[in-house]
Parts: C-alpha cells; structure tokens; sequence
C-alpha cells in the first residue's frame, strides 16, 4: 500500500505529540479555573495528528485548526470528525490568526500549536513537487489555489535575486554557482520538473559536498520553498499575533526545522519574556514587566527512540512560553 492510500492516521506521525500536548494542558486548566471553555489553535493543521491527540485526551476541549493547504484539511477533517461541534477548520494562513478568530467570535486562545515547515502529507504526494528524490512538476505551494510556483520562481528570477534566495534561505554556500547554471539552463528550455532542476544542480555542486550537507539539492529546495511560500515573513507576523490572541496562563509551542526558523521564534520569545523597561530604570512600571515565561531552556529536540520512529522528527526543535501577563483588552 503506498502512502497515498494509507489511513492518514498512518500516513502522518505527529512530532513530539506527548510533550507538545502535556506543555499545553496547564493553559487549559487555568481556563477552567476562570470558568471559561479551554481554545486552543492548531496554527499548523496538516493531517490532524496533534489535534486528534488535544480533543481525545480533553473531552471539553475546542480547537481551532488553520491550514493553507485544502487537502490537508480535507483529511484533518475526515479524521476529525468524530469531534464534530468542539471544531472550527479554517482554510487560511496562520499569520492570520486574529482574522480567524474575529470571524468565529472566539476573543482569546489558551493554547496555541506551531509545528512548522513542510507536512508529511507535502512531502509524500509526489505530485506538489516538494521532494528532490523523484521528478515531479516544479511547484512547491502549499496552497495550490493561489501564487507562483516553483518554475516561476526558478524560471523567472534574476541570477542576482537567486542568488540571494539560495544563500539566504537555503543557507548554500554553492548558491552562485547554482543560480548562474539555472540562468544558462533556462535560456535553452524553461524549468517544469523537479528532476530538471536536480540534474542542474547536481552538476555543479562538488559531489564530496553531499557528505557532510547531504543530497545536493536540499538547500536549494529549502530556499524555493521558502520564497514560494513565503514562510519566514508568515512566521514574523504569526508568532507574535500567537501572543496577542492567548490569555493569561495560556501556553504556546512552536516546533521548527531549521535555523532560520528557530532565530524568528527564539526571538519573539526572548523579547516578550525580558523587561522593556529602560537599562538603569530605578522601578519596573506594569507596562515595562515580561508578557512571556520561558518553559524550555533553549530548545528540546526528539528522543533517539522517537527519530527511530518517526525519521522525520530528527530535525525538530521545541520552544515553549506561558503567557503571564493579563492582555490589554482582557
């Protein structure tokens, strides 16, 4: 049975489940507390896994789960449907947070879930063209429904702003190289298969490179993929529109992939949960006190037992927060 046919509770391993859901459950308790019904929003939804965990687990629980991607809703939703009347699913993307949550009339969230990058269900249909280990059309979106793809991107950009994009994003040392073979490529045929692109890659990236940085197109593919979806800014504004919308003892978790990932999120956390009052300020005013307490220290990463299950894990970094300062308009 391929992937594509398998159950989705098959097809999707959810990272760190436990720990996410157990960082998590504090927040949803101190909502009973204040005799409120425990929200929390899967930012991420993908195939449902963290959710079904969240609603099995806290029978009075409702969630609300935003993906860009409609198929993978789709699938959330067959698998989610037991729980019928305790969700909202939401085609949109997850820096939209306080749009979703005005339309629903839901005015604070005492939970919030990131799990970022690519899905399971991205990586396995070969057909969205997010893998450089089969050839596939060159299109990389998430939300197949709208913006450039892949090709346009790889098709036409300048060499000037690929380079930029492939250093960037995909932290490739090779990016010059890669970018002017692209450009010289392309003037003979267009770019319309991730295979195509491989092979132009391939050709110029020193094959003792793969050793130590893997298969030789994997940075690159990092960096189209960003760009395409523009991940990096929708995570810029969605972590801190996370803070805004969660009430006070709410928690929020966000698990990345890679480092410029991890910087944006360290960041915003950092931020809020250091004083904003002035250095040598003699008393610390309510406005200037930490909106934030860190619950990690420094990142958490996946057991050795769980990468044996679940390889995808291997990568993954946890950070977590509990907001401890009441919102504004609360």
């Amino acid at each position: 049975m391929t992937d594509q046919n398998k159950p989705t509770s098959e097809r999707h391993v959810p990272v760190l489940r436990d720990r996410c859901i157990n960082l998590l459950a504090p927040g949803f308790e101190a909502a009973r507390k204040g005799a409120s019904q425990p929200v929390v929003i899967d930012a991420t939804l993908g195939m449902g896994g963290h959710s079904e965990a969240m609603l099995e687990r806290f029978p009075d629980l409702h969630l609300v789960g935003i993906d860009r991607d409609e198929e993978a809703l789709a699938l959330a939703g067959a698998r989610l449907e037991r729980f019928q009347g305790r969700t909202d699913l939401v085609h949109a993307v997850y820096d939209e947070i306080d749009d979703v949550l005005a339309d629903l009339g839901v005015s604070e969230v005492h939970g919030v879930l990131m799990d970022l990058g690519v899905s399971s269900l991205q990586l396995d249909e070969r057909e969205r063209g997010f893998a450089y280990s089969f050839d596939a059309p060159l299109d990389m979106r998430m939300d197949t429904s709208a913006g450039q793809t892949a090709a346009d991107v790889v098709n036409n950009y300048s060499e000037e702003d690929l380079v930029r994009i492939i250093r960037s994003w995909g932290e490739e040392k090779f990016a010059g190289r890669i970018a002017n073979r692209i450009v010289a490529a392309r003037s003979e045929k267009r770019f319309a298969t991730t295979g195509e692109l491989v092979d132009v890659i391939r050709a110029v990236v020193p094959a003792g490179a793969a050793k130590t940085g893997g298969h030789p197109a994997k940075r690159t593919f990092q960096a189209l993929r960003i760009e395409v979806n523009e991940e990096l800014d929708v995570l810029e504004r969605a972590v801190p529109a996370a803070v805004n919308a969660t009430a006070l003892g709410g928690r929020i978790v966000v698990m990345s992939y890679h480092s410029l990932e991890d910087k944006v999120v360290k960041r915003v956390f950092q931020a809020g949960s250091s004083s904003s009052a002035p250095l040598g300020f003699p008393v610390e005013l309510e406005q200037h006190k930490a909106v934030l307490k860190m619950l990690t220290k420094g990142t958490e990463v996946p057991t050795g037992e769980e990468i044996m299950q679940n390889p995808r894990a291997a990568s993954a970094r946890l950070r977590a927060v509990e907001r401890i300062k009441a919102r504004r308009d609360a």
